[in-house]
């Protein structure tokens, strides 16, 4: 297995409210392909958005009601641009789970969840590059 993640998706009760929240982050749909389903190209990778119902049928499973385990991370090039983008997810409709403050290994982070509930976290951490095309990378 190639060191890498493709396609991070989210079940999600409503399609169309999860799509708009994104798109009011900014995000551009993939046009190419909706039929339930919404694509958004992040960098290297791509965020899909799945109908819960789809998802847990597509998957043979049913998820539980808990918080889940597992979270995105949105790194940025500022510390400001952690105020900013938190600050859209509230105006979208997120909820902030977690005001943006000083992390113990000094960068500057907080936490939103989307209308699911989904867990994100904006963080700026000057240790970890972003290059121009928006890959981040590990330290050297």
């Amino acid at each position: 297995m190639e060191p890498r993640i493709s396609i991070l998706t989210i079940a999600v009760d409503d399609l169309q409210r999860a799509t708009r929240f994104y798109e009011a982050l900014g995000l551009k749909r993939h046009q190419g392909i909706t039929d339930g389903v919404a694509f958004f190209q992040m960098g290297g990778a791509i965020l899909g958005l799945f109908p819960r119902a789809s998802a847990e049928e597509d998957a043979g499973i049913r998820f539980g009601e808990g918080v889940s385990r597992i979270y995105l991370a949105y790194n940025t090039r500022s510390d400001a641009e952690v105020d900013e983008v938190l600050a859209a997810a509230e105006r979208a409709g997120g909820r902030i789970v977690k005001p943006a403050g000083r992390a113990f290994w000094g960068g500057w982070y907080g936490y939103f969840a989307d209308p699911d509930g989904s867990l994100w976290e904006v963080a700026h951490n000057p240790d970890f590059p972003i290059d121009a095309e928006g890959r981040i990378s590990l330290p050297g």
